[in-house]
């Protein structure tokens, strides 16, 4: 336990104490926030705005490549926050972007016996009366925690099914670091707030809070193994993934045991082709995968990263696919709202469809442009990326014009940049999702087209919403018949009334009033049934013609009916 003590104190190699390390996060922050208010707030407003446009790029390159050093040397959440920044293309530079794209959540391993101090403190035993072994090498080594190969007891792997698993151990002093990160950087956020160009896109203290949920549920193994099994239940009955067991019995908030389902990774396309296994045919099944968490179960893995994803080997397989796909780390998960679900599955089918007003319409739906945006140009930029380059793979882009393609890029670039954009709340972990489910399929495939993989998808999403309208239009339909054959009832049961003396009737003509009442009822029920069923024919015709043509025809019937009874009031 001294040796956890120890860490606490000086918890990453580099960092020094926690006061120092808030200091120097905040440092950094003022040093670049004051720069880049000098040169894009204050020379422009005293006519030197060629000065800051001349040096915009050297200056981003720059600071792209300090935080890179600083991410690396302090380790912590300072990492994850450049992996954040790296996906952001939307609304950071390409020199920020590409430089911190390589940043890789990997540092020194802590010794193993500083680990094993901090794994039987949680176990509450010594490791020997869990394990028969344990590898004191770790197998990866991240900024938050790192894992080891284990073999549990023979008999404690008989009571929880599994043999070869993963001892999964925080970094001793880990909680600490995040407080301290996350101090700063909501000091940083506040700062923010109170600058205009950031402000107007976004909500930096809420961003934030919303970063500093997401790692704090990462550094909760229970939480991880609770996300492993809601994982695992949503693709319980499908063939193209695995997922490990937990070991709940030795699991607790700073260790977690996972059963260790260890296999090739999903872009050592080499270790693919010696099984067998064309990378190839990885992308397109990993790229559906991805989409279905999205777009269909609203839970997802926001870390897909290669480091996270095997490719295992499968002996039997009766889909005739003789591997699956193998998620690891459940730490960092994101969640679909139903709402924003429906305006993503929107956005993808408008983008398969190449609309580039639907596009535009859809992300406006999801809250990413502020209410007041003139979507005009945005759209007109969106239609014109479809005409010129929509459909097209990586490699296929590679073959444009280069001075045409950047010329495109800088102006679209621009105009993006330019819009009132917000971005919603849960988006961070979406954007990185599909940025990094774009790198792996692009790795394991040069000329992956994700268009190959977002047609069908997008097809399938609008089959699906075409039978949620036929469902609608079906279930008014029959809510209008019920009042339909009600009606008549209801009116006879009211004659009768008049008829007994039960009620008094003043008007003389009441009796023919109510028959035309009566015949006007069934006429509009009639005409109602006729429209719903030739409307969800037409619509169903499209996908199944079979049911399509039974409907159409069967409208015939309502139709006929209104025309008699409307005959029969002459």
């Amino acid at each position: 336990m001294t040796s956890v003590r120890r860490d606490r104190a000086n918890p990453v190699s580099g960092a020094g104490d926690t006061r120092a390390r808030y200091r120097r996060i905040l440092r950094f922050a003022a040093r670049h926030l004051a720069v880049t208010w000098w040169f894009e707030l204050f020379l422009p407003r005293i006519g030197l705005r060629r000065i800051a446009e001349r040096t915009r790029a050297k200056r981003m390159h720059d600071f792209a490549q300090r935080f890179h050093v600083l991410a690396v040397d302090l380790g912590g959440l300072m990492i994850k926050v450049g992996q954040f920044l790296s996906s952001r293309l939307d609304v950071l530079p390409p020199e920020i972007t590409k430089e911190l794209e390589g940043l890789q959540d990997e540092v020194p391993p802590v010794p193993f016996p500083a680990i094993r101090a901090l794994a039987e403190a949680e176990l509450g035993v010594a490791l020997d009366q869990v394990f028969a072994s344990v590898e004191e090498t770790p197998i990866a080594a991240a900024s938050l925690g790192q894992a080891h190969r284990a073999r549990l007891l023979p008999a404690n792997a008989a009571d929880a099914g599994l043999h070869n698993v993963v001892l999964k151990v925080q970094r001793p002093g880990i909680g600490a670091i995040v407080d301290v990160d996350l101090a700063a950087l909501r000091k940083v956020g506040g700062w923010l707030s109170h600058v205009r160009l950031v402000s107007d896109r976004a909500d930096m203290p809420a961003l934030v809070e919303e970063f500093a949920q997401i790692s704090l549920e990462e550094i909760d193994y229970l939480q991880e193994a609770a996300n492993a099994e809601r994982f695992g239940a949503d693709f319980a009955d499908d063939d193209r993934v695995c997922v490990p067991d937990v070991g709940w019995e030795w699991s607790t908030r700073r260790a977690l045991i996972l059963e260790d389902v260890t296999a090739i990774k999903i872009t050592d396309t080499q270790a693919l082709l010696a099984a067998g296994i064309n990378p190839a045919q990885v992308a397109p099944v990993f790229a559906s995968v991805m989409f279905d968490q999205m777009f269909t179960n609203g839970f997802f893995h926001a870390d897909p990263h290669p480091g996270n994803i095997f490719v295992t080997p499968v002996a039997d397989s009766s889909a005739g696919r003789p591997w699956k796909l193998t998620f690891i780390d459940f730490g960092m998960m994101g969640e679909v709202s139903p709402s924003t679900r429906s305006g993503l599955r929107k956005l993808l089918i408008a983008a398969a469809s190449r609309d580039g007003k639907g596009l535009v319409s859809a992300i406006s739906d999801l809250g990413v442009l502020v209410p007041s945006t003139d979507k005009a140009e945005l759209e007109r930029a969106m239609t014109h990326l479809f005409a010129r380059f929509g459909g097209m793979g990586f490699a296929e882009l590679r073959e444009v014009d280069q001075r045409e393609f950047l010329e495109f890029a800088v102006e679209f670039g621009d105009l993006v940049r330019s819009l009132p954009f917000q971005l919603p709340e849960n988006f961070l972990l979406i954007i990185r999702a599909m940025s990094l489910t774009s790198g792996v399929c692009s790795s394991l495939d040069a000329r992956f087209n994700l268009w190959d993989a977002v047609e069908p998808y997008a097809a399938q999403l609008l089959r699906d919403e075409r039978g949620n309208i036929v469902q609608d239009v079906a279930q008014q339909a029959l809510d209008a018949a019920g009042v339909a054959l009600r009606l008549p009832k209801r009116l006879d049961g009211l004659v009768t009334r008049i008829e007994d003396g039960s009620l008094s009737v003043a008007n003389p003509r009441l009796e023919r009033q109510m028959a035309r009442l009566d015949r006007t009822a069934q006429r509009s029920a009639s005409a109602l049934i006729f429209g719903a069923l030739l409307i969800a024919g037409s619509v169903v015709r499209a996908d199944d013609t079979v049911l399509g043509s039974v409907l159409m025809i069967a409208s015939v019937v309502p139709l006929l009916h209104g025309l008699w009874v409307g005959r029969r009031g002459l």
